[in-house]
């Protein structure tokens, strides 16, 4: 048991750790794409450690609320992570492995990053706060029925038994995962702000989503929410690919198991980024009023996902 909660420890400290160099990867592949000059994949290493470093600048009238809102941020999305298998199945978290639950802490910190924004009284921070609750509420019922899709197959809802599920199931064909994983797909991109929805790497005031709640902020706290940012980024990536790729994920805590779960996540997780960047590549910043459109569609999918899995799996 020493062992399992020791293991469930360190695979959160490789979410903490591991999160900042997906993003510099992704960016760095992103560059060379576009064929421009790419930074270092540990520069988000280094621009953490910049913003630890600076002095922390409040607004005069941020209330209590403004200032615990990164670290609300931050424990929620570690908390989170801690539910997410990345290298290893049978983990003592996994009794609260709930992709319920899991939407429940992410949603708490959006819902603190939105007061956030409205605390100061800034037009921009409002208008992030708006926009940001508008896609939230839209992505979640999409990623419930995504949820529930996958459900009905492994008969849970539970992270850890849905991915043993699909690893024991050997490689099966099932359109109504595939219709999930594409919706999920959709929502991880605007969950985390990624172009269609969101553009990560400008900030025009008027297209600013996720970055115009958080422009109060500097030094320690921004640097928290950047890295929480991250770390989500990094959730939503390890939960596609151990929930519809689970192969190579480990289910003992061995030497040999546990290199060969590390290279198979560490190539899924690369190959993700890669399609990633081609995603936003060939796409341009969507309008505001097409973002319903576009969660209506990734909301479309996994409920024909489900209906398949009705007509085709079970007979109905």
């Amino acid at each position: 048991m020493i062992e399992a909660w020791t293991f469930a420890g360190v695979q959160l400290l490789l979410y903490v750790i591991g999160a900042p160099l997906l993003a510099g990867w992704v960016k760095r592949v992103k560059c060379r794409l576009q064929n421009r000059a790419s930074p270092s994949v540990f520069q988000p290493y280094r621009d953490l450690a910049k913003l630890l470093r600076k002095h922390t600048t409040l607004a005069e009238q941020a209330s209590w609320l403004f200032r615990i809102t990164p670290y609300v941020v931050f424990g929620t999305t570690l908390v989170a992570a801690a539910v997410v298998p990345l290298l290893a199945l049978p983990l003592p978290t996994a009794a609260v492995a709930d992709v319920i639950v899991l939407a429940g802490f992410l949603a708490l910190g959006r819902f603190f990053t939105a007061l956030a924004g409205l605390d100061i009284g800034t037009a921009f921070g409002g208008m992030g706060s708006s926009r940001e609750m508008m896609i939230g509420a839209l992505a979640e019922p999409a990623l419930l029925m995504t949820v529930f899709t996958v459900a009905m197959s492994a008969g849970t809802t539970n992270v850890s038994e849905a991915v043993g599920y699909a690893l024991n199931s050997g490689l099966v064909l099932r359109p109504s995962f595939l219709f999930a994983a594409l919706a999920l797909m959709m929502i991880a991109v605007a969950e985390t702000g990624r172009v269609p929805i969101d553009n990560p790497a400008t900030h025009l005031e008027l297209t600013m989503v996720h970055e115009a709640m958080i422009l109060e902020y500097s030094g320690r706290h921004l640097a928290l929410i950047e890295w929480a940012s991250s770390i989500k980024f990094l959730v939503y990536f390890a939960l596609i690919a151990n929930l519809f790729l689970p192969w190579g994920i480990a289910t003992e805590f061995t030497g040999p198991a546990l290199a060969q779960s590390a290279a198979a996540i560490i190539a899924k997780l690369a190959v993700l980024a890669v399609l990633l960047v081609v995603w936003e590549t060939v796409m341009a910043k969507m309008r505001l009023f097409r973002v319903p459109q576009y969660l209506g569609f990734a909301f479309m999918l996994a409920l024909l996902g489900m209906l398949t899995h009705v007509v085709l799996e079970t007979g109905g």
